[in-house]
């Protein structure tokens, strides 16, 4: 709870420091570029082991950003995968048991180190995601053989990564983002109360370009 509280601070600071940067002239942007958009791929592996001996897999997933720079160091960006990560579920003893997909979607305030030209920049970024989970296919976890499904996980997200430039257009990212998630079990569309612990961590590779 402590970390999404930080996080969720953290967020807030990040957000109310942007408009001060938008309010800067155009050419505190050295690189005269505020827009850049990356297309790559990631792997989403949940860190935590739900409850009841129940394990979720990871899976990979191309992903897509689109990010505004206020200035060459503060920035926001719209983070999300442009397919959905499947995963299979596993539990103790029984092995495969279904698999359910998810596809999160997050939007938050990063801040660039260094200045726009540097062949080496690393950012750190905190905000907010929604994951939406589908195609649950995981019915033989429930005793009674109802339909059992998975909420909306929500809450925070934070992100390290660093981009390499190529030239002033194009450039290399790799970075981690990791989301607390826990969401509800549900069994024939109704809440049982128990929590999936997933915290899944990303790790993407991608190839973006500014303009």
């Amino acid at each position: 709870m402590r970390s999404i509280h930080a996080l969720s601070l953290a967020t807030v600071a990040a957000l109310a420091i942007a408009p001060s940067a938008f309010a800067q002239d155009a050419a505190d942007t050295a690189s005269g570029k505020h827009f850049a958009v990356v297309g790559g791929a990631a792997l989403l592996e949940p860190k935590g082991s739900p409850a009841d001996g129940v394990n979720v897999d990871g899976g990979p997933a191309p992903t897509l950003s689109a990010s505004y720079y206020f200035n060459d160091n503060f920035a926001i960006e719209l983070w999300g995968a442009a397919d959905k990560f499947n995963h299979r579920v596993r539990a103790d003893g029984l092995g495969k048991v279904g698999t359910v997909e998810q596809q999160p979607l997050a939007l938050s305030g990063q801040y660039h180190f260094g200045a726009a030209d540097n062949v080496f920049r690393p950012f750190v970024g905190v905000g907010y995601y929604e994951s939406n989970f589908s195609n649950e296919k995981i019915d033989g976890l429930a005793g009674s053989g109802e339909h059992v499904a998975l909420d909306t996980a929500k809450g925070a997200i934070g992100t390290v990564g660093v981009d390499m430039n190529i030239n002033s257009t194009w450039f290399a990212r790799a970075d981690a983002r990791y989301m607390h998630s826990r969401p509800e079990v549900t069994v024939a569309g109704s809440g049982t109360g128990q929590e999936l612990k997933l915290d899944p961590w990303t790790v993407g590779f991608g190839i973006g370009a500014r303009f």
